[in-house]
């Protein structure tokens, strides 16, 4: 905004942050203010189409409406112009209108592999890496901090100014199904990758060519009972049966030493604690006692998604995540979280119930203007408000860069852990005949022959991934790997026979810890890759790149060593195939 575009205060870049907060705010109306509170998902698209598919409104009507300005990106851009052009034509939108309150974009994972793309959105046209347990392998925060930074260059170059990550749970229990998206299982590793991490992405002290980070998922959602996720109803509990909070905690209290300035609470309830068993995103004892008076948090905290509005996603209900209040209406629920320190309402847009609740009382304007400042707050020091637009050339030339791409790639290889090798049968020889499976055929072509039977080879080559129950109850739940982690009878006996016919390398993607049964005794090499491409794992393979990954977590024995640990007590369950750290080199 130039100089003579300045009519308010609060639109004076020369003016200190906190005097235009406060101007900003003495000019807002009740609905300016109810509409900062929620933080819902926008469909990439025609901004005056909703989305049926999630029942969502048009983000013009969003904005003009409700007056909100905070939204997470379903869905992506082909490249990176039309992306910034998308975000400009609504940042358009939202001057236009009112006070011209920017909007603050915000995005899942954009840049790793997934099989969940509810929680972690495909790359698209940005550079492509190893999910976060690929960094964990790596053990370096100084890498990780350069991911944040290329990361950082590509959001910032289409307007995506808060990451929804990182997600710093501790995955004490194997069997959970969001394991994928975590550090692993040592709270020591991931409280100095968290540091690296956020630094890459908001640099020293949030500023203009920052992106805020969105630390989840307090206090550690890692120790759920069973394994169970609670997303959904039957795994909304969170167990401590080892007494281990403080060793979650560990994570999150270097998060906010690094300077994290959003927080996001779990869905779970905390069972057998001292603390209220309600959801923590309703929990007083968790969000006010703990995280605000005792760990010094000042920041935004915003509630995971749909913790208020019972919704139905791909047909099926989904209940509202008031996990212990479900007997509570909607307002309820809304009063219930304001009560427990919630700034703002993920993944909700009924400003209509609070705007009810102002009118009512039960909801002080005072209590409001505490989180709107803090949001508000937000978007000046992220230097929304002075320059809210991205410049459509230079997205073209940032997301995707091909040195970005390249070194994402580098990383996937580096990243993979080498668990077995016996008789040295990695590094492979180039032109060798292969079989594989789970392996792109022309993508092997440039490295060996490709035969069509065990028989018929040299060696064996098959990508795999880490077993799971089949849990498909419905709407997204199948998205969730759950349940056993020992590969089931049959497709253990098949792939045993493939290497008792030829010598075999069994290359598992572990999006959670997988029981190997003995397959790294059948088979001459096992690698853990952990969301990598075939180049990036054939490179490896083959002997262009080595790998330098080490295990993130124990590789249990059996479920019943699983069953038998105690859900919230690291590198707990008894013998494991595979101990924490573990990797070989060549």
């Amino acid at each position: 905004m130039t100089q003579d575009e300045v009519r308010f205060p609060y639109q004076d870049a020369a003016l200190p942050v906190e005097q235009r907060v406060e101007d900003v705010l003495s000019r807002m109306d009740a609905a300016d203010k109810a509409g900062m509170l929620f933080h819902t998902m926008v469909a990439f698209g025609d901004p005056s189409v909703g989305n049926p598919t999630f029942g969502i409104p048009s983000a013009e009507s969003m904005v003009r409406k409700r007056r909100m300005n905070h939204f997470n990106i379903l869905g992506a851009a082909p490249d990176g112009r039309e992306f910034a052009a998308w975000h400009n034509a609504l940042q358009r939108v939202a001057r236009e209108d009112g006070l011209g309150i920017p909007l603050t974009f915000s995005t899942d994972p954009r840049h790793a592999f997934s099989d969940n793309p509810l929680t972690s959105i495909l790359a698209g046209p940005f550079s492509q890496w190893p999910e976060t347990l690929g960094f964990a392998a790596l053990r370096s925060p100084e890498r990780l901090q350069r991911f944040g930074d290329i990361a950082r260059q590509e959001y910032l170059a289409v307007g995506l100014r808060v990451a929804l990550h990182p997600q710093i749970d501790l995955a004490t229990e194997p069997r959970w199904s969001r394991i994928n998206g975590t550090f692993g299982e040592d709270a020591d590793l991931t409280s100095a990758l968290v540091v690296g991490y956020i630094r890459g992405f908001q640099g020293e002290e949030l500023g203009p060519d920052s992106v805020a980070t969105m630390v989840k998922h307090f206090p550690g959602g890692g120790p759920q009972l069973d394994g169970e996720d609670p997303h959904f109803e039957w795994g909304k509990e969170q167990v401590y049966p080892g007494g281990a909070q403080e060793y979650h905690l560990r994570p999150f209290i270097a998060a906010i030493g690094a300077g994290a300035t959003q927080m996001m609470p779990y869905y779970g309830k905390p069972v057998g604690t001292d603390w209220e068993e309600v959801g923590f995103g309703f929990n007083k004892d968790v969000l006010t006692d703990l995280l605000r008076d005792r760990l010094g948090f000042e920041g935004i905290v915003c509630t995971d998604w749909g913790l208020l509005t019972d919704a139905e996603i791909l047909g099926t209900p989904m209940p509202a995540r008031a996990w212990g209040l479900e007997h509570l209406t909607r307002p309820e629920r809304m009063v219930k979280a304001l009560d427990a320190g919630v700034d703002q309402f993920g993944g909700e847009l009924c400003t209509d119930v609070l705007l009810d609740l102002l009118g009512s009382g039960a909801v002080s304007e005072e209590r409001l203007d505490v989180s709107v400042r803090r949001l508000l707050r937000e978007k000046f020091r992220l230097g929304l408000f002075d320059d809210p637009f991205v410049d459509e050339d230079r997205a073209e030339a940032v997301v995707g860069r091909a040195d970005f791409v390249e070194e994402g790639l580098a990383a996937q290889s580096d990243s993979l852990t080498l668990l077995t090798n016996t008789d040295a049968i990695l590094p492979l020889s180039r032109g060798v005949s292969v079989y594989a499976e789970g392996v792109d055929a022309e993508v092997l072509g440039g490295f060996a022959t490709v035969v069509a039977t065990p028989e018929e080879a040299d060696v064996a080559i098959l990508r795999i991934k880490a077993p799971f129950e089949d849990r498909d109850r419905g709407g997204f739940s199948a998205m969730f790997h759950s349940g056993s982690l020992e590969f089931p009878v049959e497709e253990h006996a098949r792939l045993t026979r493939i290497a008792e016919t030829v010598p075999t390398v069994i290359d598992v993607y572990l999006d959670r810890p997988a029981v190997l049964g003995g397959l790294e005794e059948s088979a001459r090499a096992v690698l853990a890759d952990y969301g990598a491409s075939d180049q990036a794992v054939l490179a490896v393979l083959f002997g262009d790149r080595g790998p330098q990954g080490a295990l993130p977590f124990d590789l249990p024995r059996s479920d019943a060593a699983v069953i038998a640990s105690r859900s919230d007590v690291a590198f707990d369950t008894e013998d494991p195939t595979f101990r924490f750290g573990h990797g070989l080199r060549y």
